[in-house]
């Protein structure tokens, strides 16, 4: 039901140009990698409450805990998440029940297409005043 389109209403047929017919579907780029290897994932900056704990050596199989934790906790907490570590869903094809076509999108693009910035949308003068108000309010 999701993944069908419906059929465009009797008078809207010529409105509405078919471009799915027209572009070519780019599938998304896979990453390989061994099965007994974790994904490269990029670590980004977290919050001060939080830190980077890593199952593996040499930074893999990275998790995310609470910083205050005792230094028992935190021995006691990685040990458990390195015995179930296959519990742990590292890439979207691991999550069981979820199919990959559902929650991957597919981007059509013509072949000799390349993208390009736009430019800023101008806003109506009348309602500039109010937005600069509420923008200000809120910051």
């Amino acid at each position: 039901l999701l993944n069908n389109d419906p059929e465009p209403l009797s008078n809207q047929k010529d409105s509405f140009p078919s471009l799915h017919k027209d572009l070519k579907v780019v599938e998304p780029k896979n990453q390989s990698f061994e099965e007994g290897e974790p994904p490269e994932v990029e670590l980004k900056e977290l919050p001060p409450q939080l830190e980077y704990a890593f199952l593996g050596d040499n930074g893999k199989w990275p998790v995310i805990i609470a910083k205050d934790l005792s230094f028992n906790e935190k021995t006691a907490l990685i040990n458990v998440l390195k015995t179930e570590k296959n519990a742990i869903a590292w890439k979207l094809t691991d999550i069981k029940g979820i199919d990959p076509k559902f929650c991957s999108h597919k981007i059509l693009l013509e072949e000799d297409y390349s993208p390009k910035v736009q430019s800023q949308r101008r806003v109506n003068p009348k309602i500039y005043n109010v937005i600069k108000k509420k923008s200000r309010e809120t910051s």
